[in-house]
């Protein structure tokens, strides 16, 4: 009896699946910031349902200051795997889907600072907007980076194939759009003059260069897919990923359109104001068409794998922020056109995500303690 028992306290014992602890640093993968983006989101998601929002909100708190945590102690052990194995973590660069992942950091860290906004002022007060607008332009800096260095490892070191693409190619081109959503959110906070029209033009550029982008690449995912058809089940949360791009550049022509009125008038472009506005509307609801195609046909394409039986991995998080930040669009396409459906929609998004958050997060809380999730692909394809 000793004997059967023993084998069941050892995989109870943490990081049991790693030869040392310090493996948990050397196999850290930026793949695991993707947590922090999905729970941000629900943060976020949950106050703006219609009726029960203001319930909900306290439990949003919460889950922004478990964020914080998250981010941070992520940042922390990615930190520590450059100073302590530095020489492997610069593989990741050259691994061709690792490296996309990169562009999670940014867009973990843009839920953080819209959660400033949501929670921090009425906790802290006003105070911390100039946190939020440092974080911002760091968020930025990074999302800039990303979007422009890992498309250009692809050309240079990667080896890729159609076959072989899938939705990850995303990842470091729509960090961009996720800054400048929350920039949008951030720009009315700002003292009026100068520093808002920065942050509002800035934003716009940072729409402009990912969104066409991320668009070309949802091109050529639909031709691979008719061509190669769904990827192997590893990559099955991949298929929600398109609806990331559609969802945030949707919300970001919202924001940026109910912004630029009052921003734009106080630099003698009233006019200008008004037309982006128009603009924000029209291209925020054609968007949000546009993802209501590809929710149902991620939706499908889920329940397909889900019946053959998929393994857990981190990519299971690629369910929730897509599917977030098209909630988010929702909510706010309500409030824009005054339209109670949007609500009605939003409130049921909502409810899916925080099913598939508690989901993932528990799959994910047993992985990392057992350590088999601390897999590091750029190490293991070198040995």
């Amino acid at each position: 009896m000793t004997t059967d028992i023993k084998p069941i306290l050892e995989g109870m014992r943490p990081l049991s699946r790693l030869d040392h602890p310090r493996e948990m640093i050397r196999q850290f993968t930026p793949n695991w910031f993707a947590a922090t983006m999905g729970t941000g989101i629900l943060a976020l998601a949950l106050p703006q349902m219609p009726g029960i929002g203001a319930s909900l909100k306290p439990v949003g708190e919460v889950m922004w200051f478990f964020n914080i945590g998250l981010f941070t102690l992520f940042t922390a052990l990615y930190t520590a795997r450059w100073i302590l194995f530095g020489h492997e973590a610069r593989r990741i660069f050259g691994h061709n889907t690792v490296s996309m992942f990169i562009g999670t950091i940014p867009m973990g860290l843009a839920t953080i600072i819209n959660g400033c906004l949501a929670f921090g002022i009425a906790r802290f007060g006003e105070g911390i907007v100039p946190v939020a607008t440092v974080l911002w332009w760091i968020d930025a800096a990074m999302a800039v980076s990303c979007g422009v260095l890992i498309p250009y490892f692809m050309f240079t070191r990667h080896q890729h194939s159609l076959d072989g693409m899938t939705a990850v190619w995303l990842l470091p081109v729509v960090a961009a759009e996720v800054t400048a959503a929350s920039g949008g959110l951030l720009a009315p906070h700002l003292a009026q003059g100068s520093a808002q029209f920065g942050m509002l033009v800035t934003s716009y550029i940072l729409w402009a260069y990912s969104v066409p982008v991320a668009f070309s690449i949802l091109a050529l995912l639909i031709l691979r897919m008719a061509l190669h058809k769904l990827p192997h089940e590893g990559m099955a949360a991949s298929s929600w990923l398109a609806l990331g791009p559609i969802g945030t550049g949707a919300l970001g022509m919202l924001v940026l359109g109910g912004d630029a009125p009052a921003i734009m008038a106080g630099h003698g472009l009233a006019d200008v104001g008004a037309v982006a506005q128009g603009i924000g509307t029209i291209a925020g609801l054609l968007l949000w068409g546009f993802g209501l195609w590809w929710l149902a046909l991620a939706s499908l394409i889920t329940w397909r794998y889900w019946r053959a039986g998929i393994p857990f991995n981190l990519g299971w998080w690629g369910y929730t922020f897509p599917l977030g930040v098209f909630t988010v669009a929702t909510f706010r396409l309500g409030t824009t056109l005054n339209l109670a459906f949007f609500g009605i929609v939003g409130t049921a998004l909502t409810l899916a995500l925080a099913l598939m958050w508690i989901v993932v997060a528990a799959k994910t809380l047993i992985g990392g303690w057992r350590g088999n999730l601390f897999v590091s692909p750029c190490i293991a394809a070198t040995n």
